[in-house]
C-alpha cells in the first residue's frame, strides 16, 4: 500500500501597510534632519568639545572686587595662584599639586602609604 502524502502549502498572509512607502522615508528624513540639528547644538553648546590634557587651563577663580581677582591656572603641570587686575598679571605663589584620591584617603584613614 502506497502512502501519498500531499504538500500542503499555507497561504502567506500579510497584514496591512501601516505606512505608504513615502511616509516612511519622509519620516526617516526627518529623524536624520532631527539627528544632525541636536548634534550641531551640542558642538555649539561644547558638550561634545574635548577636553584633554591642555597646556593651560582655569581651575577657579575668585573676583575680589572692582576688576580684581585671583586666579588658579595649571599650566604644564605647574599650578600656579595669580593676581590679576586691569593692567597687571601678578604671581602669587606656585601652589603644590592637588593630592590623589588614594593620598586623600590615606590621610583620612590616619594610614601611611606603602610605596
Amino acid at each position: 500500500m502506497t502512502l501519498l502524502l500531499a504538500q500542503v502549502t499555507a497561504p502567506v498572509v500579510t497584514g496591512p501597510e501601516f505606512a505608504p512607502p513615502i511616509w516612511r522615508t519622509l519620516l526617516a528624513l526627518v529623524f536624520v534632519l532631527a539627528l544632525l540639528a541636536g548634534l550641531g547644538w551640542a558642538l555649539r553648546k561644547g558638550l561634545l568639545a574635548r577636553r584633554g590634557n591642555s597646556a593651560i587651563g582655569v581651575e577657579t577663580a575668585l573676583a575680589l572686587g572692582e576688576r580684581r581677582s585671583l586666579v588658579i591656572v595649571t599650566v604644564e603641570g605647574r599650578r600656579l595662584l595669580l593676581g590679576l587686575t586691569p593692567g597687571q598679571v601678578s604671581l602669587v605663589t606656585e601652589l603644590k599639586p592637588p593630592p590623589t584620591f588614594e593620598q586623600a584617603v590615606v590621610r583620612a584613614s590616619g594610614r601611611e602609604m606603602s610605596a
